[in-house]
């Protein structure tokens, strides 16, 4: 490599140094286009109880909503929950200025759900997980 560094692989990666991964990506990215306004997004669907029974989390970056997850339990399935976390985030989404919101699912999980609402598909990758496909879907918002 021609400095003296080494490359090393790290099952168990402290929390600080894969901080600084991401601190030095960050910095790179921000002084090319600019800081990404970077902020969680988490939003919950909870029983009478309080318990956590489904939820959407992500990230909004650079006027886009990423959902990472969705996740609805067995027993709240069907009943349009799903739909309400998702235009939930899109709500946030327009709140924020967001020119849209993207996602991926897995080819056995939710692609006609998320096509049903809007959302249009960009890109597919095979054989992810083997023997499957994950698909990458994305919907414009009118606020942006």
């Amino acid at each position: 490599m021609g400095d003296d560094v080494t490359v090393t692989v790290e099952a168990n990666a402290s929390a600080a140094d894969v901080e600084a991964v991401a601190a030095g990506l960050r910095a790179f990215n921000a002084a090319v286009i600019g800081d990404s306004g970077q902020e969680p997004v988490s939003i919950f669907l909870r029983d009478a109880s309080g318990q956590v029974v489904g939820g959407l989390t992500g990230v909004i970056k650079w006027r886009w909503v990423y959902v990472a997850l969705l996740w609805v339990s067995d027993a709240h399935r069907g009943r349009g929950h799903g739909g309400a976390l998702l235009a939930a985030a899109e709500e946030l989404g327009q709140a924020r200025g967001c020119l849209g919101v993207h996602l991926d699912t897995f080819e056995y999980q939710a692609r006609p759900f998320y096509e049903a609402r809007g959302y249009q598909l960009f890109g597919t990758l095979e054989g992810y997980p083997p023997g499957s496909r994950q698909f990458h879907l994305a919907k414009r918002l009118t606020s942006g």
